[in-house]
């Protein structure tokens, strides 16, 4: 029987039931040729069932006792087995137990085997990496030793390259069985042999078997000493050497650094610009007699005081050097291009601003505005007939909205100034006349609703002559047109007008640099985040744009025109949504586009920290200052807080409220912003016992559940008019009913005598008005009240009357007061009570 046919360990012969005994073999292998056989007996035993029924046989395993062959060994001659004695009954359990252990012995045995193999051929490994290293060792030594003969004498002696030339003998390891290697960390690859032999240079002759991955165990099972370096411990001894032999140069030569160090600065930042340690910094301070922390501001003197300590360059700057001056950056002139010109629509509420406006772009935006009037500054660009474009700014006319005309007059070239031809001048068509001038543009006035059988256009032309509005029909320089927004008539004489003046204007922009610009109007939408209305002044502004508008910076992500498409890029005089800001900015501030977001973020830091010192600054405390805050803190106060959709909203609203207080009441306004109405400021109002203004904006869930159990009020507008009667009817309520004073008659007590036992009475003169009975009234004395009641009793010749005029005397008694002396006054006076009004 061969070995390739021989059952294997863990194999079980085929069962039968017409033999009740077979017998097998199974080999184990082992190194160095040894062999182990196992002779393996099944038995079977027959269990007589019940007639017709077969005998089924149970499996019985017995294992002989191993015999160990030796492959060099002769093989012993063949032995009778004696005949097998009779097996004796053995239980399942028995036969399952027995069946396992054997099992389980044949898995150990091979188990320890393998594990024999992996430790001799660990130790083979490692004896082989020491016999190449002592060969590499003995190769520079035998070079070494070569080149200095070499340099001794001059002609080469015959033992030197003896010397070299027997290096290579002395290897024990044949050519053809050196390890082969790729790359010089690789580890030896050999040739698989079919049969190991004895190596000649060890004693004992086991044979050198690749090594399997080396384990803790079998490191610290291991006999042989410690078991190689690894690469990577053999880099950072080299590494650890190097830096050692560095270290014997001398000491490093420190860096020195140029310092800019502004006005204010902190200690931790002033340590990162030297790159020196703050518990360093922190220690000069302490011997310089001015203890501080990471966070403690310092000076600009002790900043360089420390920084020249430190042995570095000062370079001293102002703060403000952080901020954008755009003023400083003019354009060239070959640079400049034309562009279009930026008209804004000026005029009185209800004059048809917003409906003109319509006319000219085709659209209908009026409709959408609460009650008919413009709360926001639209941007729209209208490309006439002749290909031209004109870019139009529409503001509010309602008096609250005066800043966001004056913004919408700082950013335009052109005024055009609606006036309506039945309704003739009005207060906010002269506050727009009066920005247009501050501003100094040119400006062209729209005689509006010329349709209409009342209308008089020469009236307007000669109320504006008494605000230095001299139209060109009037011998003047301002051009005028009469148009119809309804009946679109004279819109295109307007357009002709407009580019007229923009022609002699000779507006002109560079669209190839960094974009600049205005933000006309900032929002915050739920979907989109912060959202600002720009206008463009020159440069290109582009998508991808790093970008510092205000006291925010971002990125911009997108750009929507006043159509509401996305487009890539906008240039000077182009309206444009900006999505991608950290915050919504205020509107009217600068935009600008810089290099990094690290100069972004450094110049809107700069500008929320003086922002924040104007709002925090306080006045000096003097006795002057002192008394005016105790009279100012006796002011009744009415706390709110305003959420609006637009910042522009934000800031009438707030203006509007602010010219509602008066001394005796004004309203203080505890937070203001852009967006829904949250949690936070329901919490506020709460705490203040203060309304929520909502203007066009509604609160979330969470924010009416908590405004519900904090009974909190809120209070929703869409119009400004609204709002204002609203809080000016709170305030007047706030204050209570108003109490006037009316001086009924006044009377000189002319003589005192006593009435009754303990009271007084006055004899009295009339000089003035009636002395009435049960009458307030008061005594004064050298000008200073000594009583202040009621008249008690009132007689005229022993006779009780109801009143005496002037020019008679009479007698009077008052309640609880005898202090009453010849040449005492006394008043009576009415008191009327009267509802608030501011």
């Amino acid at each position: 029987m061969s070995d390739d046919n021989k059952p294997k360990l863990g194999m079980r012969a085929p069962l039968g039931i017409k033999r009740t005994v077979e017998t097998g073999k199974v080999k184990q292998s082992f190194s160095h040729g040894r062999s182990n056989t196992v002779v393996v007996e099944v038995k079977k035993r027959r269990i007589i069932g019940r007639p017709g029924e077969e005998a089924a046989a149970v499996p019985e395993v017995e294992v002989a006792a191993p015999v160990v062959e030796a492959a060099p060994a002769p093989a012993p001659e063949p032995v009778a087995p004696p005949p097998p004695a009779a097996p004796r009954a053995m239980s399942p359990l028995e036969r399952r137990e027995q069946q396992e252990r054997l099992l389980r012995e044949a898995e150990e045995a091979r188990m320890n085997s393998l594990e024999e193999n992996r430790r001799r051929e660990d130790r083979s490994k490692i004896e082989q990496s020491d016999d190449e290293r002592r060969r590499a060792e003995d190769n520079r030594k035998a070079e070494e030793a070569a080149a200095a003969a070499r340099a001794a004498e001059p002609t080469p002696e015959p033992a030197a390259p003896a010397a070299v030339e027997a290096a290579p003998a002395a290897r024990p390891v044949a050519e053809a069985d050196r390890p082969r290697t790729f790359g010089a960390n690789a580890a030896p690859v050999r040739r698989p042999e079919p049969a190991r032999r004895p190596s000649a240079g060890r004693a004992g002759g086991d044979d050198r078997r690749q090594a399997g991955k080396l384990t803790v165990t079998r490191a610290l099972d291991s006999d042989e000493g410690a078991r190689a370096r690894s690469l990577a411990a053999l880099k950072r001894a080299r590494e650890k050497e190097r830096r050692a032999h560095g270290s014997h140069s001398g000491p490093r030569e420190k860096q020195v650094r140029d310092v800019v160090v502004p006005d204010q600065i902190t200690v931790g930042e002033l340590a990162n610009r030297m790159a020196e340690r703050g518990s360093d910094l922190i220690k000069a301070l302490f011997n310089l007699g001015t203890p501080s922390a990471m966070d403690d501001l310092i000076d600009q003197d002790t900043a360089e005081l420390l920084v020249t300590e430190f042995g570095h360059n000062v370079t001293r700057v102002s703060e403000s050097d952080a901020d954008i001056d755009v003023d400083q950056d003019v354009d060239a002139s070959e640079t400049l291009q034309p562009r279009a010109p930026v008209v804004t629509i000026m005029g009185h509420v209800d004059h048809g601003k917003t409906s003109l406006l319509d006319a000219l772009r085709g659209t209908n935006v009026v409709r959408g505005e609460a009650g008919g009037i413009t709360q926001h500054i639209g941007a729209y660009q209208v490309q006439v007939k002749s290909g031209d474009k004109v870019t139009f700014l529409d503001t509010p006319g309602h008096e609250a909205f005066g800043d966001m005309r004056a913004r919408g007059a700082n950013v335009t070239d052109i005024v055009v100034l609606v006036v309506a031809a039945d309704d003739a001048i009005k207060p906010q068509t002269v506050e727009a006349i009066n920005h247009t001038k501050a501003a100094n543009v040119p400006m062209i006035v729209a005689i509006n609703k010329i349709d209409k059988p009342e209308a008089n256009a020469q009236k307007v032309r000669e109320q504006l002559l008494q605000y230095e509005v001299v139209v060109e029909e009037m011998s003047g320089d301002v051009q005028d047109v009469e148009v119809s927004a309804t009946k679109k008539t004279g819109l295109d004489e307007l357009i002709e007008k407009i580019l007229l003046q923009a022609e002699l204007m000779e507006l002109t922009a560079n669209p190839d640099r960094l974009a600049e610009g205005t933000v006309i109007e900032a929002q915050l939408d739920r979907g989109r985040g912060a959202v600002a209305t720009v206008l463009v002044r020159r440069g290109t502004l582009k998508v991808g744009d790093i970008i510092v508008v205000g006291e925010q910076s971002g990125k911009v992500r997108a750009l929507i025109d006043d159509q509401g498409k996305q487009v890539k890029t906008a240039g000077p005089s182009m309206p444009v949504e900006i999505l991608g800001l950290s915050g919504v900015p205020l509107a009217g501030d600068p935009l600008s586009v810089v290099e990094n977001e690290a100069r972004a973020r450094e110049v809107a830091a700069y500008r929320a920290s003086v922002a924040t010192g104007k709002r925090t600054g306080a006045a000096p405390v003097d006795m002057e200052n002192l008394f005016a805050n105790l009279a100012a803190t006796k002011v009744e106060q009415v706390p709110v807080v305003v959420k609006a959709d637009t910042q522009g909203s934000v800031g009438a609203i707030v203006g509007a409220l602010n010219r509602l207080s008066t001394d005796e009441i004004k309203v203080r306004v505890l937070s203001q912003g852009v967006g829904g109405i949250t949690e936070s400021d329901v919490l506020l109002a709460a705490a203040s016992k203060a309304p929520v203004i909502g203007f066009n904006v509604r609160p979330n869930p969470k924010a009416q559940a908590l405004a519900k159990r904090d009974r909190v009020e809120f209070l929703y507008y869409d119009v400004i008019y609204h709002l204002t009667d609203a809080i000016r009817e709170r305030m007047a309520g706030q204050l209570g009913p108003e109490y006037i004073e009316t001086v009924v008659g006044r009377a000189e007590i002319k003589q005192v005598f006593p009435a009754g036992k303990t009271g007084k009475a006055a004899g009295l003169l009339v000089t003035e008005g009636i002395i009435r009975k049960n009458l307030r009234a008061r005594i004064t004395r050298d000008d200073v009240i000594i009583y202040n009641g009621s008249v008690n009793s009132l007689r005229r010749f022993k006779d009780d009357v109801a009143e005496v005029r002037a020019g008679l005397e009479c007698g009077v008694t008052f309640d609880a007061t005898n202090d009453i002396k010849a040449g005492d006054y006394l008043e009576t006076y009415e008191v009327e009570e009267r509802a608030r009004t501011l």
